[in-house]
């Protein structure tokens, strides 16, 4: 066995000393990444985080006095698996009360597949003012081979809602996810 040079036991105790700070860098920076993403996605108005949230349960008072506009926006992700579009293109609504708005999904297959679907409200920043009560995102949706089906989402714009915001977009981007959910 060959002795340990004097020499090298201070350069040995800076490489261990950099590696376990590096380690537990990686850890801290791991564990922080999922609360981190969902404030930035929350921030930002995107994402599914009102669905891993729940229903809202928010009951507000109507403002009778005041109209915002919703437009609906509805985009397949993946080209070719699904027929995806709002029932209508927009809606007049008064803050405050609970309205009901439909979406028209077909599996364009001819096999059974899963989808899920993904919300973006715009303007940036107005998202905290828009709840979804109800919401076909919350959960995949399983389609037959060629089944064509209404999709739901109850929701209620909060009154404070900054008066200079007359128009809301609901955008949802809908996801052929079969191959994931039928994974072990």
């Amino acid at each position: 066995m060959d002795p340990i040079d004097p020499k090298k036991k201070p350069a040995n105790g800076k490489l261990i000393r950099a590696l376990v700070i590096m380690t537990a860098g990686s850890f801290v920076f791991g564990w922080a990444l999922v609360p981190l993403y969902d404030v930035l996605c929350k921030a930002a108005g995107i994402g599914n985080a009102e669905a891993k949230a729940g229903p809202s349960t928010a009951v507000e008072s109507i403002d009778p006095n005041r109209e915002v506009t919703i437009e609906f926006i509805a985009e397949p992700a993946s080209v070719g698996s699904f027929d995806f579009r709002p029932t209508v293109a927009s809606m007049r609504i008064h803050p405050g009360k609970l309205y009901d708005a439909s979406f028209i999904a077909r599996n364009l297959t001819n096999v059974a597949s899963v989808a899920q679907a993904v919300p973006s409200i715009s303007p940036t920043g107005t998202a905290k003012y828009f709840h979804k009560t109800e919401c076909f995102c919350f959960s995949p949706q399983k389609f037959a081979a060629g089944e064509q089906r209404d999709l739901p989402v109850r929701f209620i714009v909060d009154p404070a809602l900054p008066v200079t915001v007359d128009k809301l977009t609901l955008a949802y981007t809908i996801y052929d996810t079969t191959q994931s959910a039928t994974r072990p």
